[in-house]
């Protein structure tokens, strides 16, 4: 079984910085696209950045989403905090595991992390 589990949030000040990280656990499993989202409270989840498994960086606006080969992570570093940041941050993978020989699809969301950015 393929699991995601997202980590790094907290409360950080407006202004400041801040990296959460994703990790997926189960062996085979190859990363097509991972994306972050984000739900603020009282609200609908939305996209806020995402880089196929190919990638090693990529930028929207304040977000940067970068590949860590080492701990095989994908982080989400968003940069300029506004409170309107907070929120709890979910990571979405898909891609496909290799199954004896048959590839078999995958897409795990992560329970998500909580993040408040204060004023």
């Amino acid at each position: 079984q393929v699991q995601v589990a997202e980590s790094g949030g907290g409360l950080v000040q407006a202004g400041g910085s801040l990296r959460l990280s994703c990790t997926a656990s189960g062996s085979s499993f190859s990363v097509d696209h991972t994306d972050w989202y984000r739900q603020p409270p009282g609200k609908q989840r939305e996209w806020v950045a995402g880089m196929p498994g190919s990638g090693v960086t990529s930028v929207t606006g304040r977000f940067t989403v970068s590949r860590d080969k080492a701990k095989n992570a994908v982080n989400l570093e968003i940069d300029s905090l506004k409170p309107e940041d907070t929120g709890v941050y979910y990571c979405n993978m898909r891609g496909w595991r290799n199954i004896r020989g048959s590839l078999i699809p995958v897409d795990r969301w992560g329970q998500g992390t909580q993040v408040t950015v204060s004023s």
